[in-house]
């Protein structure tokens, strides 16, 4: 059985009078992992309160507050490929993240992550994602060593003064008439849940794209996004007519299957820019790691 190092979090909404129990609600919440499941993790001690205090099966609803609990999976998925540290100091780590490995735990994934895999190799269990880059996603990620400054970090990216450059081969229809665009239009969840989709309404996803190479019915392209929306340069690049290679999502959402570790999703998170907010410096991190070439 996979276990996570770190909790995973659950906030529990102010529902009104008579609240739930909590076994109730989490089955409720979790309605794919059995009752049984809870009761047995309860009296396990592995629920806890904001106060990192285990919880009972007796122990009434807290409103407007968050349980802390262990992810646990029967059987979990091996990732047969390695993630690399670029850069290490006492505030800050920057990892280079292979695809098909996800950040932090999720589905069927608790001890193949990212930031369980260098949590084991640095012993520092203070680790914790900045930023967050899909599973299917390669690339760079931003990781605070250290809980004192990890609020200053975060601004980086809250407050717009990271730069991020990805790369990306993807289908190309012939002539496009331009190989720079702006794109700019309104990003929100779609069906299924993990899915996004383009809505009206105002705009809160922005990307520039520029094409740089391309051959036959492949391109390369560089991409920076302005915006950090949840699969925002998968659907603007689907928008324009050149949906990256082996996207299972966009433009069309694929039968669910095994992952094929041949055909990994064309998606580089390329190089981070950035002033350290510490030190005053210009810190500029780039991976080696590559895409497939183009092909006819």
């Amino acid at each position: 059985m996979g276990i996570a190092l770190g909790t995973s979090v659950v906030y529990l909404p102010n529902t009104g009078v008579p609240y739930p129990t909590l076994l109730c609600f989490l089955a409720g919440r979790f309605p794919k992992i059995p009752p049984q499941t809870w009761i047995e993790r309860i009296t396990a001690g592995k629920v806890l309160t904001e106060e990192r205090q285990p919880v009972t099966l007796e122990t009434n609803y807290l409103p407007d507050k968050r349980l802390f609990y262990y992810r646990e999976v029967a059987e979990e998925p091996a990732i047969p490929f390695q993630e690399e540290i670029l850069f290490q100091n006492d505030h800050l780590l920057v990892a280079c993240k292979p695809p098909f490995l996800p950040v932090t735990p999720t589905g069927p994934y608790v001890t193949e992550t990212l930031i369980n895999r260098l949590k084991e190799r640095t012993s520092n269990p203070f680790l914790s994602p900045i930023n967050r880059i899909d599973r299917d996603t390669s690339g760079l990620v931003l990781i605070s060593a250290n809980k004192a400054s990890r609020g200053t970090y975060q601004r980086l990216f809250m407050d717009g003064k990271v730069r991020k450059t990805y790369s990306a081969v993807a289908e190309f229809p012939g002539d496009m008439g331009q190989s720079d665009w702006l794109v700019e239009n309104r990003i929100e969840e779609g069906e299924p849940w993990f899915r996004m989709r383009v809505g009206p309404g105002t705009v809160n996803a922005r990307s520039h794209i520029r094409l740089v190479q391309a051959t036959g019915r492949q391109a390369l392209f560089l991409l920076e996004p302005l915006t950090g929306k949840k699969h925002q340069l998968r659907l603007h690049l689907s928008g324009l007519g050149c949906p990256i290679l082996n996207d299972r999502c966009y433009p069309l959402l694929l039968e669910k299957r095994p992952d094929d570790f041949s055909r990994p999703l064309q998606l580089l998170a390329q190089k981070i820019e950035f002033r350290d907010p510490l030190s005053g410096k210009e810190m500029v991190f780039a991976t080696r790691r590559s895409l497939l070439p183009l092909t006819g």
